[in-house]
């Protein structure tokens, strides 16, 4: 994954968990605006998200947030 897109991930998570609390689920779908916009980026965390990892639809942003920062 793109260095942009870690930090733009790792931003969200923060903000979501921040508003919602520790257990608060999200899909890779919460780091784009609601429009298809950059395609190839979508393509980019869709892969990592369900490809590489095999990830349920909805995960824990606290998960997610930790994946990401870790590297993996």
């Amino acid at each position: 994954m793109r260095e942009s897109l870690r930090t733009k991930a790792v931003q969200i998570c923060n903000d979501k968990i921040a508003k919602k609390g520790e257990t608060v689920g999200l899909s890779f779908y919460a780091f784009f605006a609601n429009k298809n916009d950059n395609p190839e980026l979508l393509m980019e965390a869709a892969t990592w998200w369900i490809q590489t990892h095999e990830l349920d639809h909805f995960e824990k942003a606290v998960k997610i947030r930790d994946m990401v920062l870790s590297g993996k």
